[in-house]
């Protein structure tokens, strides 16, 4: 009788165990997490292998790593072509600086190109156009405001 009892006793414990314990999820929250997690692409080269010498492909990671697979795609990921220098900008007609920031630093060498020193000139979208008459174009994303 006494084990029957005890049985009996044991189940108790074990269902309201049951009850009282909080469901676990299937899948952990740290491995939900990372996998739909909307960060960047991860930019690293696979490595070199022992006893090799790394390539620049091989190796670079970053920024870098970005630069160097814009290239192979024929892109330049960082628009290095010159500002048109065949005419002086008006505030009529300036010469547009497209930029992915807010602020860009263009140098103004002068008409035609090379004719002074360069001066090295701030654009911002705030006062947007400058000496030499340069006008800068916003095309980035509208940044957050998190408070």
């Amino acid at each position: 009788m006494s084990s029957r009892i005890f049985q009996l006793a044991r189940a108790t414990q074990f269902r309201a165990a049951r009850v009282a314990a909080p469901r676990v999820a299937a899948r952990t929250f740290v491995s939900s997490a990372s996998r739909f997690a909307a960060g960047p692409p991860l930019l690293q080269g696979e490595g070199v292998k022992d006893g090799e010498i790394a390539s620049d492909e091989q190796q670079a990671t970053g920024i870098e790593r970005f630069e160097l697979l814009g290239r192979l795609q024929g892109v330049d990921v960082f628009d290095q072509t010159p500002l048109d220098s065949s005419r002086v900008g008006t505030v009529a007609d300036p010469i547009i600086v497209e930029s992915m920031y807010p602020e860009r630093i263009v140098g103004c060498t002068g008409v035609p190109a090379d004719s002074h020193e360069t001066i090295w000139v701030k654009l911002d979208r705030d006062v947007p156009h400058r000496r030499c008459v340069f006008h800068l174009e916003f095309i980035g994303p509208e940044p957050e405001h998190h408070h």
